[in-house]
């Protein structure tokens, strides 16, 4: 098959495209459960996808659930996101040996295939793409990791509870940007919709054996079913102009009862798919003789993350809030082109005050229309 071509395979199928990638030299990354989650980690078959489980998400709130079908697909985004993979939590960038000797740097991993992409965090994967892997300065580390990525996405057919892609403009459907994207169809067959995306996505396929051309009426089912999925949403982001909103509101009394409820934890930095922020660390041993460097994930919720020259720009929980919200909805339009917002929900779920995103951009909105109504 080529590009543009549309399949169906069956859930023996998704087995095998497993050990066909494996075979290949990919370190295959997918849906696994795992310490009452779905989490996201290497496979080693098919077997290991979440067969059967599902997922409860509200503010705060994150529970795994058995679902009546085997459906491995029927669960919205978990507390990991595909940057953990292509943008790492903590590396080593360099380190020294005795008389300075630079050691050498750590080895890159082998190729991956990420399995299961939704579109939201497809759409992070490509701001990622523009904020670490464009301009005069990408980051070696980043380009290595996805310059021979092979991405299988899943369209999504079941929103979670704190879903809001489909305002964002990132889901529930894939467009672009994959090799393969699956749309999954449980009842008397377990089957799979396959859209091929890339030439290697064709080879890839083609290797799987029982795969044969998708029907009118199978492809407009997936389509359908995809479509529905952007009525389920679980969150709505407001409909106003987001950048204007937050600057307009930089001054509003609203901050400050965010900040009332707001623990700076930094949750929502760490889960989000598009926060790319670092810091650097210097370590050494007792002996003197070893020096390391090593990058680690910073967020803007940290005091010291706005030190400079002796002391914190942002102090306050209120101005911290405010820089992370004005950044993600705002501002990173202006540095990248785009919001650095894609819907997934992941920051309200994994918020312990449970505060929702959504709800306070929408009483910022509301704060704003009662001030432009007292004073016309």
């Amino acid at each position: 098959m080529m590009p543009g071509a549309t399949a169906m395979i069956d859930r023996a199928g998704l087995d095998r495209l497993v050990e066909v990638l494996r075979a290949r030299g990919y370190r295959v990354i997918g849906p696994r459960v795992r310490d009452g989650a779905v989490v996201l980690d290497e496979l080693e078959s098919g077997s290991e996808l979440p067969d059967g489980w599902g997922v409860e998400t509200a503010p705060g709130y994150y529970r795994l659930r058995r679902r009546a079908d085997h459906a491995v697909f029927a669960h919205s985004a978990g507390p990991g996101s595909w940057k953990q993979f292509l943008h790492p939590p903590r590396r080593r960038i360099s380190a020294m040996g005795p008389d300075l000797e630079p050691e050498p740097a750590e080895a890159v991993p082998a190729r991956s295939a990420f399995l299961g992409v939704r579109g939201c965090d497809l759409a992070a994967m490509g701001i990622l793409r523009r904020v670490l892997g464009g301009g005069a300065q990408p980051d070696a580390g980043f380009t290595a990791r996805t310059g021979d990525l092979f991405v299988v996405a899943a369209n999504c057919t079941e929103p979670g509870g704190v879903c809001f892609c489909a305002s964002m403009g990132t889901g529930p459907g894939v467009t672009a940007g994959y090799d393969l994207a699956l749309t999954e169809q449980t009842g008397p067959e377990h089957r799979f919709v396959v859209d091929v995306g890339s030439e290697a996505g064709a080879e890839v396929l083609g290797e799987l054996g029982s795969v044969r051309e998708a029907g009118d009426a199978e492809v407009a089912q997936a389509r359908d079913a995809v479509s529905a999925a952007a009525g389920k949403m679980g969150r709505t982001m407001p409909d106003v102009d987001l950048p204007r909103l937050v600057r307009d509101s930089r001054e509003s009394p609203h901050w400050q009862d965010v900040a009332s409820r707001c623990l700076t934890c930094g949750n929502c930095t760490m889960v989000c798919p598009t926060c790319f922020c670092t810091t650097t660390e210097d370590i050494t041993d007792l002996t003197g003789d070893h020096a390391e460097r090593w990058e680690r994930w910073a967020s803007c919720f940290e005091l010291d993350f706005s030190y400079v020259h002796g002391g914190d720009v942002r102090q306050s929980g209120e101005s911290r809030y405010r820089q992370w919200l004005s950044h993600k909805l705002g501002t990173w339009h202006e540095q990248f082109g785009s919001s650095g917002c894609v819907g997934c929900g992941r920051c309200i779920d994994w918020c312990p005050a449970g505060i929702d995103l959504t709800a306070e951009v929408a009483s910022l909105a509301a704060a704003a229309e009662e001030t432009t109504d007292a004073g016309s």
